[in-house]
């Protein structure tokens, strides 16, 4: 928010002594008398007030140019410097004392009123603040950002948006501008004015695409879905190559039935390079959800995500694996959950159910080498130790999975189905190795839990 200006500290003719301090302290000046050794008093606190400054011992620093307030106190840059070390030192009562001297000696000096503009803002003094930059905003149009926010921070929010409307005449568009701007309608509400903001950007500038996408996001959000559709419908007409605008369109189509339009606008966004791949996802997510609803469509759906394959999200993949998976196409189900799990290799919940998936599969195989893979990762989930005792007793592999099994047992918590289900597969392992006794045992504790159940 704030816009700092800098001074050069060493520049002293023409930024830290004005002429008439030049007049009043010549310091090529042999001293022969008591004025003399004033000045060279003076001469040597300014200075020392300087590199003080310069080494960061602030206190030491306004200590000095006290000394040459002491001894003349005329000229306002001493009170700025002064303020300046105050300000540094967090003493902010001083330094806006300070600072208001320098300003009282130089009302119209930029530098002292940009400095008592930023002790201001630290102490949060917005009145003043904006007192202040009122009187900068005359030096320098980039100020007039900062009335605004000042405006919209002290709850004067039609000031705020008729200084934002002239900014926005004199200087054009502004994306810090929009976005306080936003801010402003946020809090009071005002869509109507948001809108005709939007309106009138786009008769006044009726090539830029962006102007149509936020207004048809904004008649989206107010729920005024015709308009956001005929915005959208004007800018295709507008500009037929447009790409961003099937975003938009899309969702329309199919809210109004037009399947077929939806589609292709599909099409066009999940195959733009101008489109990012969230927006991408949003889209493919989005169509997954109506396939689901809608299944005579599922040969659409099969072409469309052919076209991304590079773009699909760890989202859109396990949105398309639950979609195959409650159509009880489990192959096609899995395939999409072992790409999500390509990406990210190691998200317990994507494992967990490519293991079930492959189980059920009777990808036993697989399902054993992942499942010890994963217990390298997670070794305190017992599902994964259970997963794998069961690929290995249907592998007929019983000694690896009573290995497997009474380790995972351990970590069974409070969960007497997943216990169960234990003892059954290390039933079902004993009987393999013919310890029938043993066998017997853990079937009886199976049994007991079940029935407790």
């Amino acid at each position: 928010m704030k816009i700092k200006l800098y001074i050069l500290l060493f520049c002293f003719g023409i930024l830290l002594f004005p002429q008439n301090m030049s007049a009043q302290v010549d310091f090529n000046k042999r001293p022969d008398d008591d004025l003399g050794n004033v000045e060279d008093k003076f001469q040597e606190y300014f200075f020392e007030g300087l590199k003080q400054k310069g080494i960061e011992n602030y206190q030491k620093s306004a200590n000095a140019f006290l000394k040459c307030i002491e001894l003349n106190d005329s000229d306002p840059v001493l009170y700025f410097e002064l303020g300046k070390n105050y300000k540094a030192l967090k003493n902010f009562g001083a330094a806006e004392d300070a600072l208001k001297k320098a300003v009282a000696k130089s009302p119209e000096n930029e530098w002292f009123l940009d400095e008592l503009y930023d002790v201001y803002i630290q102490q949060n003094e917005m009145d003043k603040a904006l007192k202040t930059v009122k009187q900068l905003v005359k030096f320098h149009p980039d100020y007039k950002q900062d009335l605004a926010t000042l405006y919209y921070e002290l709850k004067k929010y039609k000031d705020a948006l008729k200084l934002l409307d002239e900014m926005d005449e004199q200087f054009g568009y502004n994306q810090d501008r929009d976005f306080l701007r936003n801010r402003i309608y946020d809090v009071t509400g005002n869509d109507d004015d948001r809108i005709e903001n939007l309106e009138e950007r786009v008769k006044s500038n009726p090539e830029d695409e962006s102007n149509y996408l936020r207004l048809i996001f904004r008649y989206s959000e107010t729920g005024e879905t015709k308009k956001a559709f005929d915005a959208a419908k004007r800018l295709l007409q507008l500009n037929p190559e447009s790409q961003l605008v099937h975003l938009a369109l899309y969702k329309f189509y199919l809210d109004d039935g037009h399947t077929a339009n939806a589609i292709n606008s599909m099409k066009v966004v999940l195959t733009s390079p101008v489109i990012k791949p969230e927006a991408k996802t949003k889209v493919l997510n989005d169509f997954v959800k109506f396939v689901s609803i809608n299944p005579e469509h599922e040969a659409d759906l099969i072409e469309i995500t052919s076209l991304v394959s590079e773009d699909k999200s760890v989202k859109t993949l396990l949105e398309l694996g639950a979609y195959y998976l409650k159509a009880n196409d489990k192959e096609k189900a899995l395939s999409y959950y072992k790409e999500a799990l390509q990406q990210d290799p190691n998200e317990f919940k994507i494992i967990r159910d490519v293991l079930l998936l492959q189980i059920d599969l009777n990808k036993d195989a697989e399902a054993a080498q992942k499942s010890m893979e994963a217990l390298d990762i997670f070794p305190a989930q017992p599902i994964l130790y259970l997963i794998n005792g069961v690929a290995n007793n249907k592998l007929k592999q019983p000694t690896k999975a009573i290995e497997s099994l009474e380790m995972g047992l351990d970590f069974v918590i409070e969960n007497p189905k997943m216990e169960a289900d234990f003892y059954t597969q290390l039933s079902y392992s004993y009987k393999q190795v013919n310890n029938i006794s043993q066998s017997e045992t853990f079937a009886k504790k199976a049994a007991a839990l079940l029935k407790e159940q």
